[in-house]
């Protein structure tokens, strides 16, 4: 047993086993935070199968998936082709914007004319990820971060249109910090390397939650997403400070019930205080029955110590989660009514 590595270390609780996890959805569900695209998938459609992927919807209770990956041009086309046009009111597919712009004369303008041109087409939101401050650089090299002014054209444009802006900026915490045995996410980084932003080139994490939340301050009238819960899952403190001195902030849940979970008091506390403001949303890449289950075991029930995630060992780190057990009335927000309204769809 000395030889044991960690990595193939696979302890088994002594606990009893909980109740099977809800199967469906308590109240219709809209999966606020999908990819569905090709930009992350090297080319490939991240559902292959459409209709094996509406399938599954209908089986957990989704009755509809907001699609992150629309990006701009033709590619947006072909995204409104495959799900929304051919699929109405199943889907909702969100632009993004080319950054090379900035390398450019008048680059918020060009911005804001490319997401007037995308949501003239049909997408229904603008996505922003964290490459805008961690690697999006202007004509002169220098790094550009959210609340660069010259794009104050780009969100005041996603007001005058009325959709809303879903903004990942940073990553956990740890990916922030040093790369060593104090590291509570070693493992994930260990097995991905460029997941790290610890080295002096990058922004610090307080310096990305700072321009965040000075761009969600100075533009008032545009609706913000912080993805990910506020983009800073760990300090639960912050996130409810930003919304409630925000009304137009916003965040999902997705991908980070693995924070969440951990101290789940913190969190059903943050999501009474704010119930319309608090979307369900998974960052599924491939959609898991069982990973929807995990989701709504989370949401639902009152469940203790389970997995946050169907892979063995958990790839966030070695922990466990526990439920929320959210009254029905607040589901039924969470769940679908907030990004309904967000989105403006029925």
């Amino acid at each position: 047993m000395r030889d044991l590595r960690l990595s193939d270390y696979r302890p088994v609780s002594s606990l009893p086993p909980l109740p099977p996890p809800p199967a469906r959805a308590a109240t219709p569900a809209v999966d606020a935070h999908t990819h569905l695209g090709r930009w992350l998938t090297e080319g490939r459609w991240a559902a292959p199968d459409v209709p094996a992927l509406i399938g599954l919807m209908d089986s957990v209770g989704l009755s509809a998936m907001v699609n992150l990956d629309g990006r701009w041009g033709a590619e947006l086309e072909a995204n409104l082709d495959r799900y929304d046009r051919r699929h109405p009111g199943r889907f909702a597919t969100y632009c993004h914007v080319d950054w090379t712009a900035l390398t450019g004369p008048a680059p918020g303008e060009q911005l804001a004319t490319s997401l007037a041109r995308s949501v003239s087409a049909g997408a229904r939101g603008l996505k922003v990820w964290k490459d805008l401050g961690l690697s999006v650089r202007d004509g002169d090299g220098a790094l550009v971060l959210p609340d660069d002014r010259r794009l104050a054209p780009l969100w005041e444009q996603a007001a005058e249109l009325s959709v809303p802006v879903a903004i990942h900026v940073a990553d956990p915490v740890a990916f922030f910090e040093p790369v060593d045995e104090h590291n509570e996410r070693l493992e994930e980084l260990l097995a991905h390397p460029d997941w790290s932003f610890a080295a002096p080139c990058h922004p610090r994490f307080p310096r990305l939650m700072a321009a965040l939340e000075a761009l969600v301050a100075a533009h008032p009238r545009t609706v913000f997403i912080g993805l990910h819960a506020g983009c800073n899952a760990e300090d639960l403190a912050w996130v409810s400070r930003m919304l409630d001195s925000y009304p137009n902030f916003h965040i999902d849940i997705a991908a980070r019930i693995s924070e969440l979970g951990r101290q789940p008091r913190r969190t059903r506390a943050l999501v009474l205080r704010h119930p319309g403001r608090i979307l369900f949303g998974t960052d599924q890449v491939i959609q898991r029955r069982a990973t929807y289950e995990i989701y709504f075991r989370f949401l639902e029930t009152a469940h203790e110590y389970f997995p946050y995630s169907v892979l063995e060992p958990p790839p966030q780190g070695r922990w466990c989660i526990s439920a929320l057990d959210l009254p029905a009335e607040i589901l039924a927000g969470v769940y679908s009514g907030n990004a309904r309204r967000l989105l403006g769809i029925g």
